[in-house]
């Protein structure tokens, strides 16, 4: 093979490769958007915390710490 071929054929296959870490990249998850089962248990806590107005708002506990 010629030293033109060669540089062509690198060239084919990295276009290639590019295309396809193209499509991987959007289909991927993003990790920080997934829940443990743990973080979950907390979330929904939380969502009856404020159901039940057990929450304290943070205004009042920076007033506290003065």
């Amino acid at each position: 093979m010629t030293g033109e071929k060669v540089d062509k054929k690198i060239f084919e296959e990295l276009n290639f490769i590019k295309r396809q870490l193209a499509e991987i990249k959007e289909h991927m998850v993003d990790i920080d958007a997934l829940l443990t089962a743990e973080e979950k248990e907390l979330v929904f806590r939380s969502f009856e915390n404020e159901a039940g107005g057990r929450l304290v708002p943070l205004k009042k506990l920076e007033e506290m710490r003065l």
